[in-house]
């Protein structure tokens, strides 16, 4: 990691699954040896430190619970924000925690806004696009008969599956991606804007495309104008941002 600073000259570092990190005889360690060298090491502690805060092992969900001088992407920011937006009753008082930081997930540790990466979609799971444009995965082109992938997506199609020709779902459509962006742009804590989402890309519907290398996952530069207006969208929310800062 030093040499990555170091000579490479790298910002930071984002950990992936970083809970296993921190696992001593496979329980998780809050205080574990890898952190504590970590903030201790006079190179490494001036860098941005990501958190990935959650594995698949026993108590492996940590979200809140890294030491100081980590940040960590929020899942309760992803989860609420989706569910707020596609209808779910009951989301109000948890948006309104997200909105202001999640004061309920790191306060407790003395940790503030800035710990927290909002994000309502990332390289796991659906584009922006379609999280609002379908309701199931559609992995079959992955080879796994459609097993792999979570079925944990909070979407919501607005009027029928996949792509339509229907005006009025796509202005839905288009209006809720703008929801989105709208809503993390002026959220407290560290913004997250999966690769593509500004532009509004689809991957038909496939939330574990990993294996792709393929048009499926390439970014086409060739804007339309439905792409271009939501791109300068992007761009106002996100000045009207700077301008204000919390």
């Amino acid at each position: 990691l030093r040499y990555w600073v170091q000579e490479m000259h790298v910002d930071g570092f984002r950990f992936d699954l970083a809970p296993a990190l921190a696992r001593e005889l496979h329980a998780v360690d809050r205080l574990g040896r890898f952190f504590a060298m970590v903030q201790q090491d006079p190179v490494l502690a001036e860098v941005k430190l990501i958190a990935e805060p959650w594995d698949l092992g026993p108590g492996g969900y940590q979200v809140g619970n890294f030491p100081h001088g980590w940040v960590e992407w929020n899942a309760e920011y992803r989860d609420t924000v989706r569910r707020f937006w596609r209808g779910d009753g009951s989301q109000l008082g948890k948006l309104a925690s997200r909105l202001s930081g999640s004061a309920d997930i790191y306060d407790q540790r003395d940790r503030t806004p800035f710990a927290s990466i909002n994000f309502p979609t990332c390289h796991d799971g659906f584009s922006l696009r379609d999280l609002v444009s379908y309701e199931r995965k559609h992995n079959e082109a992955n080879g796994e008969e459609g097993r792999d992938g979570t079925d944990a997506n909070w979407s919501r199609n607005w009027g029928e599956e996949g792509p339509t020709e229907l005006q009025s779902i796509l202005l839905r459509r288009d209006r809720m991606m703008r929801n989105f962006l709208a809503t993390l742009a002026f959220s407290q804590g560290v913004p997250m804007i999966s690769h593509g989402d500004e532009i509004g890309r689809t991957l038909g519907g496939n939330n574990n495309s990993y294996c792709h290398d393929s048009p499926l996952t390439w970014l086409n530069w060739d804007l339309d104008g439905e792409q271009r207006s939501l791109l300068e969208f992007v761009g106002r929310v996100f000045a009207i941002r700077s301008a204000n800062p919390a």
